[in-house]
Order: C-alpha cells, then structure tokens, then sequence
C-alpha cells in the first residue's frame, strides 16, 4: 500500500487506509462478505467505522466467522456470553438485532437464491455513481432500507443502508481526486 496515492479525506492511518484501498467500494457479491458487512454496519450505527474496523477480528471470534446459520440460532445464553465479550461492541440490542437479521438475511437468500440477487435486484449489475456530493442517503438506500425493515430487520436505517451500499460497491463514492474514484465513464482517476 503505498502512502502517497490521492485517497479519500476519511481514509487516515494504516487501518483505515488498507481498508480503502482493498476492500471499500469493491463490488461485493459473494453473500459471506455481504453478510459480514451488513452485521458489521449495524453495530456501526452512532459510533465511528474506525471503532467497529479495529474490532472486527474480534466480532468474526465472537460472531462465528459472521456464519448467518449459526447466529440465527443463537439463544440468551449466547447473547449473554456476547454481553461479556470486551472485544466487540456490547449493546444488547445490537446483538439482539443481529440474531434477527441473521434471520431475515437466510430468508432473503431463500427466496432470491442468494442476498446479492436480492440486492442487485434494487441496484442493477453496475456501481451506482453518486456524482460528486457528499451525501448519506439515497432514494436506492431509502427504498432498501424500507424492505429491509419490512422484512423485519433492525438497524437498517437510510443512513446505515447507504453505507453498506458504498462499503460493499453498490455505490461508488471514492471522492474526486482519490485514485480509486470513478468518472461517469467507469475510469479510475488520481
């Protein structure tokens, strides 16, 4: 990685950094890392993606390798041991509302035969370019968050919707200038 390419302003220090570069922005549609993700952005909800990325290791010891199958079986002596666990965020709705989005996401899968056709089916196959505001919602996110929550989902608001959305490559938000950023004919800058 090197340290003098042009990136986005949030992308500061080696974590955050390596996180950009590899990771942020690149379309996702294997379901192992949609649903590693989309777990991961709800205990995001109030607190920074700093926080939640230095934990992360952490959550995937603690959350079974980010397994659906197994956190949809989850029972309170789990959710207990999970209060417990200093590694990882410990907010008992948090954990309570990854249960139930477990649960929600093996329903998806169900009935779309995976989450990415699910996903991609709000979205279309191309990143969704966002031009050149910074913003935190979209009508996409709007409408993905209100289906979601329909589906019985928490912690799937607009704004946290639309940061999966840019995290998993739904959306292309790397900001003009950062050599990842894309110009309405697909092209990477910097």
């Amino acid at each position: 990685m090197r340290q003098d390419k042009p990136r986005c302003a949030w992308a500061k220090g080696p974590l955050m950094q390596a996180y950009h570069d590899t990771e942020w922005g690149v379309p996702a549609r294997d379901d192992g890392r949609l649903y590693e993700m989309l777990l991961l952005e709800a205990f995001q909800a109030g607190l920074s993606w700093h926080v939640i990325l230095s934990k992360r290791e952490n959550f995937r010891r603690a959350f079974d390798g980010f397994d659906p199958h197994k956190i949809a079986a989850y029972d309170e002596a789990k959710i207990a041991r999970l209060l417990g666990d200093a590694g990882i965020v410990r907010c008992r709705r948090k954990i309570e509302a990854a249960v139930v989005n477990a649960r929600c996401f093996l329903e998806i899968q169900r009935q779309f035969g995976s989450f990415a056709n699910y996903l991609y089916s709000f979205a279309g196959d191309e990143p969704q370019p966002s031009g050149d505001e910074v913003r935190t919602t979209s009508p996409l996110s709007d409408a993905i968050s209100l289906d979601l929550k329909r589906r019985g989902m928490r912690y799937m608001g607009s704004v946290t919707v639309y940061s999966y959305l840019q995290a998993v490559g739904v959306v292309n938000d790397h900001e003009p200038g950062c050599f990842l950023h894309r110009d309405g004919t697909g092209q990477a800058g910097g």
